[in-house]
């Protein structure tokens, strides 16, 4: 049950009615809907909107048995907004759903996030949010979930769409604000003279944000006479009236009271606070502080804690911190003014540097396969805090990198416009093999060609190999096959040029994978071919057994039984010897669908099971969606339907979530065929028509043309439906004129003379496709390879 509300408000005082208000959307009784499912707080920065909507929700989460989710949408920071994509991810991994699960498509995450939250009492707090855009996709559209939002904007749109009530919060009244600098320093100071302390809440706009550090100062100070603090603050009022550029009243008052509270920090603590403004991301932990800061850890937080202890900076977690965003645009602009340039270079560099250190530690741990980076390394050795923690495990370092990546993705651009491009293209690259599984492919597309530019600036032609390949692999996730062919074949050709033969080995396979997809096995098949043979000439066993295995997957695709037969028994042997689990799995499945097809369907689904288990193992559910078509068909094959179904039915659910449609269509493929087999013709062909659209959609003739062929089957059964299967059957043969290969040319004598009674179901399957989506093990050293055809 997720429980993600921040820490309450301690001190807080007033907004009676507005607390009255929020009060009013709640049901009368238990299991009642709520009386509003959407409530906007808006208002002014530094009105107290997250201050209210926090101390609300934590005196009601009580009122909602199953939970409490909450993000900061960022909306109004200096640096780019939390989009909604990446706020599903977080809700959906807080209910439960593996990162592996989590849907690619944003539509697709945000209907799985509203059915989760169907039948559940949850309260959804959206922090900061700048658009009605950015809510949208969030709102969780169940009458028994309230969703609290809070913005500057009025946010009009989700009151005429979504029926949202809105409260807006103002600024204080004197009563009221004086009372929350009553709160703040009681038990700190004598009871101050009432009109100073109204004087204060003045000059402070009446703004809670800046009466609370006001209020800070003051009881930090107790022995300081109130009226020198007012004298004080007047000064750096009038420094703002000096260099007023028509903001509001209440934008000066904020920033003179961030003004007198940053000079009234001791040295240490100001430098800190100055050099975290140059963060890169929203949320920084203590080593990335310390890197800041060129200091020990120890030190480090001790002054963490007196910037918390001053209102200058929040504390999310354990040594977690972050700004709000007023202060953090205070801490990136007018606070840098106060000190030299050069130490705030020298501070990003710092934090630059630590972010990449501790980046390829992870790696080493997550994917520890891929060659090492030469790193840029500082100058001297770090200090104790900046220095890369040692993970013990792979779920050590995916929690790092999954926690970090926003901040990884943000200290790309900052080293780009500190003209570092050295660590631009390495954090980049380094990126790619840490993100999580459920990171949308659109994050890391944007950062990659970031990291490429960089590289060509730089003239490093390695580099820039390296770069493309990633990007290449990254448009195949996404089934962009155009681009992706693309960056392979300009990654080839700098191979060549500089010599690189493990590099040249990679881009073959690479670009075999995509003809594979495409069905041009001819070519496919020589690529695979040469990759194999560099492989072995530069003694790396490993990936020449990972391009047989893909060897053999074409030939099986193209009807080549025999020659299949023994690819794969080389890669499987080669595989178990080396200890390649998810590599023995993909040689399994292969192994599986010739047994299966040449007469030997107990062996078959044997092979599936042992398949299907090292995927279990591995808790990889790319793998294992994949591989349970395999299973499926096994299962069909022996007649045990019920069985084939459940299997299929979990394939597809899986590769729903993993944005796969192509799979998820071959999913529905075999389903529709196991209902012919169950003589239930009409729902076998709602199967594959399903079938039949995605692939044709997805610009897949081949799949599309099997998926007509079975639906001209399924209709066979009805006489009024014989043009209807006439008609697909002539498609499918239209379809299928570009595929020269033994089993595209037999399946179209079939469909040209068949007779329905001549239809066969085994000659053809979702077994037999190249890949359609890609996972971070196995078909070449860039590491990341379509599970379906790589070794």
């Amino acid at each position: 049950m997720p429980r993600q509300l921040p820490g309450d408000v301690h001190r807080f005082v007033n907004r009676t009615a507005e607390l009255g208000q929020l009060n009013a959307v709640l049901p009368a009784e238990d299991g009642a809907p709520v009386v509003v499912s959407v409530y906007v707080v808006a208002g002014t920065a530094g009105a107290g909107k997250t201050s209210l909507a926090l101390h609300w929700a934590h005196q009601v989460r009580d009122r909602f048995p199953d939970g409490q989710l909450y993000v900061n949408l960022r909306g109004y920071d200096p640096g780019p907004p939390l989009g909604a994509p990446e706020a599903l991810r977080g809700f959906l991994a807080a209910l439960g759903v593996p990162a592996d699960s989590v849907p690619q498509d944003p539509e697709a995450a945000a209907a799985y996030y509203r059915s989760l939250l169907s039948d559940r009492r949850m309260l959804v707090v959206l922090d900061n949010a700048a658009t009605s855009a950015q809510v949208r996709p969030l709102l969780p559209g169940s009458p028994h979930c309230l969703t609290l939002v809070t913005s500057r904007s009025r946010l009009s749109g989700l009151a005429i769409r979504d029926d949202a009530r809105r409260l807006t919060l103002g600024t204080l009244p004197e009563a009221e604000a004086v009372a929350l600098l009553r709160a703040v320093t009681t038990g700190y100071r004598a009871e101050d003279d009432l009109r100073e302390l109204a004087e204060l809440s003045r000059l402070c706009a009446a703004l809670p944000l800046a009466l609370r550090i006001a209020g800070e100062r003051a009881a930090s100070n107790a022995h300081l006479r109130l009226a020198d603090l007012i004298a004080e603050l007047r000064d750096e009022s009038a420094l703002w009236d000096a260099l007023s550029v028509g903001d509001t009243e209440e934008a000066e008052a904020v920033r003179t009271v961030f003004a007198w509270s940053y000079r009234a920090l001791p040295a240490p603590a100001a430098t800190l606070f100055r050099h975290l403004g140059l963060h890169p991301g929203p949320e920084f932990g203590l080593p990335a502080a310390a890197a800041l800061a060129g200091l020990p850890a120890v030190r480090t937080r001790q002054l963490l804690d007196s910037l918390v202890g001053a209102h200058l900076l929040e504390q999310t977690g354990p040594d977690r911190y972050q700004f709000h965003d007023l202060l953090r645009a205070y801490a990136a602009g007018p606070a840098q003014q106060e000190g030299p340039p050069e130490d705030g270079r020298a501070a990003l560099r710092r934090v630059l540097v630590w972010y990449l250190r501790t980046a390829e530690a992870a790696r080493r741990v997550i994917a520890p396969d891929e060659e090492a980076l030469p790193l840029t390394v500082p100058e001297q050795e770090p200090q104790e805090g900046a220095r890369p923690p040692a993970f013990p495990d792979y779920d050590t370092a995916m929690d790092w990198a999954e926690r970090e990546h926003t901040n990884l993705r943000h200290a790309i651009g900052a080293a780009v416009a500190a003209q570092q491009d050295v660590l631009a293209w390495q954090l980049a690259h380094l990126l790619w093999y840490v993100q999580s599984p459920s990171t949308a492919m659109a994050d890391w597309l944007s950062a990659g060609t970031t990291g490429l530019e960089a590289a060509r600036r730089l003239r490093d032609s390695a580099a820039e190999a390296r770069l493309l390949t990633c990007l290449g692999l990254a448009h195949h996730r996404i089934n962009a096959w155009d681009k992706s062919l693309e960056c392979h074949q300009r990654a080839l050709t700098i191979h060549r040029a500089d010599g690189d033969r493990l590099g040249e080995a990679d881009s073959l396979n690479l670009i075999g994978l995509i003809e594979l997809r495409r069905r041009q096995l001819d070519s496919s098949a020589a690529h695979f071919g040469a990759a194999a043979e560099l492989w072995r000439a530069a003694g790396s066993e490993r990936w020449a057994a990972s391009a047989l295995s893909n060897l053999a997957t074409t030939h099986y695709n193209a009807g080549r039984l025999e020659q299949a037969a023994s690819h794969v028994e080389e890669a499987l042997a080669a595989h178990r010897a080396l200890g390649n689990r998810g590599s023995v799995g993909n040689a399994l499945r292969i192994l599986s669908c010739l047994q299966r097809e040449t007469g030997e369907p107990e062996a078959a689904l044997r092979t599936a099971e042992e398949a299907l288990d090292i995927a279990l193992a591995l808790r990889d559910h790319i793998y294992e969606g994949y591989w349970l078509l395999t299973l499926g068909d096994a299962q069909r094959e022996l007649g045990r339907l019920a069985d084939a179904l459940a299997s299929y039915q979990r394939a597809a659910e899986l590769h729903r979530r993993l944005g796969n449609r192509s799979r998820e269509a071959l999913s529905w493929l075999g389903t529709g065929r196991t209902y012919e087999v169950l003589g239930r013709a009409e729902e076998a062909a709602h199967f594959h028509r399903m079938a039949a659209a995605a692939h044709g959609e997805l610009g897949d003739a081949w799949h599309e043309a099997l998926a007509l062929d079975a639906l001209a089957t399924a209709l066979d059964a009805s006489d009024a439906a014989a043009d209807d299967a006439l008609r697909h059957r002539t498609r499918a043969l239209d379809l299928l004129t570009p595929y020269e290969d033994p089993r595209a040319a037999a399946l179209r004598r079939r469909l040209a003379g068949a007779s329905p009674s001549e239809t066969s179901l085994s000659e053809t399957g979702p077994s037999e496709t190249g890949p359609s989506g890609a996972s971070p093990s196995g078909t070449g050293p860039s590491g990341t390879g379509p599970s379906g055809a790589g070794g």
